[in-house]
């Protein structure tokens, strides 16, 4: 790896990468990378993000124009 970066964190980002990077015994370089590879993952299937947010009526079928009734 070749690439450098520095970044600020606010305090609770780098509480919290600390305390992770401890409890795991990940170092803290190798956390970052994992994150920025789920993200980077993520983007690759943007509508999975919305799996299971929409709003819907429990039952269609219940719903005139759905029921085979």
């Amino acid at each position: 790896m070749s690439n450098t970066l520095s970044v600020r964190l606010p305090d609770d980002l780098a509480e919290w990468l600390n305390h992770t990077a401890r409890r795991t015994g990940v170092p803290k370089g190798r956390i970052i990378r994992q994150e920025l590879e789920k993200a980077r993952d993520s983007a690759k299937s943007p509508f999975l993000r919305l799996a299971g947010s929409v709003a819907r009526p429990a039952d269609l079928s219940a719903r005139k124009g759905f029921s085979r009734k």
